[in-house]
C-alpha cells in the first residue's frame, strides 16, 4: 500500500474518531439544557441528539460544497439513511431486551413524516439535480415539522422535577458552553479531513466521488448514532432510540441537504447510474421500517434481523451488480 493511501486512511479514521469525541461532548452539554427546559425524551433525542449526530453530515456537506463536490454530501446522506434505517435500527433492537417500542402517538405520526422526508431527496433528483429551489423546499419541510412538533405543548413538554431545575444552572454554565465551542472546532477540522480523504480515495481508486459518500463517508458519519442507539438499548433507554434514529434520517435529508444545495447546487446528471441501487434499497428500507413500526408498533428482534439482512444485501448488490 502506498504511503499516501496509508496517510489518508489514517486521516479518515482520526476524523471519524474526532466526530465521535466531539459528538459526545455536545450531547452531554445539550442534554442538560434540554432537561432543564423540561422537554420529553423523544423530543430531546430527536431535536438535540439527532441534530448533534447530523453535525458530521452538515460539516462534510458544507465543506464538500465549498470544494465544489456536493455530490459527496448527497452520497453521504443517502448512504447514511440506508445505514440508519437498517443497520442502526437492527443493532439497537438486537441489543435491547424486548425490541424498540414505537407506541407513542408522536412517534407514530413522526414515522410517516420520516418516510416522506427520506424519500423527498430521491423525488427531487428525478430531473438530475438538487437546485437551490429544491434546497429551500427541503429546509422548509424541516421547519414545518418543528413548527408542528412545538405547536402542541403536550408533544414536547413534561413536568420538571427538582433535579431538573437544579441542572438548569449547570446546563447554562460557562463550562458547558466551552465544551460545545471546542466540539464544534473539532467538527470543522474533522470534516476537512473527511473531505480531503474522500477526494483522494475517489481519484486513487478511480471511483465516483458519490460512491465514496455512499459507502465510506456515509457509514463513518453514522458511527455516533449507532453507538448511541446500542448504548441506549443496553441501558434500557429504549424511548430514546427511535427519536435519535428518526431524527438522524430527517435532519440530513432535509436541513443538511437543503443547506448544501443552497451553497452549491448538486448536479447528478453523471452519477444517476451509481445511485440506482442505493435509491432502490432506500425505498425498500423505508417501506419495511414503516410497516414494522406501524403494524406491531415496535421493532422486534426478528424484524431487526430482516433489516440487518437487507443492509448486507445492499452492500453485496453495490459490490457485485455494479
Amino acid at each position: 500500500m502506498e504511503f499516501n493511501t496509508i496517510y489518508y486512511v489514517i486521516i479518515f479514521l482520526v476524523s471519524c474518531f474526532g466526530f465521535y469525541i466531539s459528538g459526545e461532548l455536545i450531547v452531554k452539554s445539550l442534554i442538560r439544557i434540554a432537561k432543564a427546559l423540561g422537554w420529553k425524551e423523544f423530543v430531546v433525542s430527536f431535536l438535540i441528539m439527532s441534530l448533534v449526530g447530523s453535525l458530521p453530515n452538515l460539516f462534510v456537506g458544507i465543506t464538500s460544497a465549498l470544494y465544489n463536490t456536493p455530490q459527496l454530501a448527497f452520497g453521504d446522506i443517502i448512504g447514511g439513511n440506508v445505514v440508519d434505517i437498517t443497520l442502526s435500527v437492527a443493532l439497537a433492537a438486537l441489543f435491547s431486551k424486548n425490541g424498540i417500542p414505537a407506541k407513542s402517538r408522536t412517534i407514530q405520526q413522526t414515522i410517516l413524516f420520516t418516510l416522506f422526508s427520506a424519500a423527498l431527496p430521491i423525488i427531487l433528483t428525478w430531473d438530475g439535480d438538487v437546485s437551490r429551489i429544491d434546497g429551500i423546499i427541503l429546509i422548509s419541510v424541516y421547519v414545518f415539522y418543528l413548527v408542528w412538533l412545538f405547536s402542541s405543548k403536550e408533544r414536547f413538554a413534561k413536568i420538571c422535577d427538582e433535579a431538573d431545575q437544579k441542572k438548569k444552572k449547570i446546563a447554562l454554565s460557562f463550562l458547558s458552553l466551552l465544551k460545545i465551542v471546542i466540539a464544534l472546532a473539532i467538527f470543522m477540522i474533522a470534516s476537512n479531513g473527511i473531505v480531503s480523504a474522500a477526494n483522494y480515495f475517489a481519484i486513487a481508486w478511480n471511483v465516483p466521488i458519490i460512491m465514496i459518500g455512499l459507502f465510506i463517508v456515509g457509514l463513518g458519519n453514522c458511527f455516533p448514532e449507532i453507538f448511541f442507539a446500542i448504548s441506549s438499548a443496553r441501558k434500557g433507554n429504549d424511548w430514546m432510540i427511535l427519536g435519535d434514529l428518526i431524527g438522524c434520517v430527517v435532519v440530513p435529508a432535509t436541513l443538511v441537504l437543503g443547506i448544501v444545495a443552497i451553497i452549491c447546487p448538486i448536479d447528478l446528471t453523471g452519477h444517476m447510474a451509481s445511485l440506482e441501487i442505493a435509491r432502490i434499497f432506500l425505498i425498500i428500507s423505508l417501506i419495511m421500517f414503516f410497516w414494522f413500526a406501524k403494524q406491531e408498533q415496535s421493532i422486534s428482534k426478528k424484524e431487526a434481523s430482516i433489516l440487518l439482512l437487507l443492509y448486507i444485501t445492499f452492500i453485496i448488490a453495490e459490490i457485485f451488480i455494479r
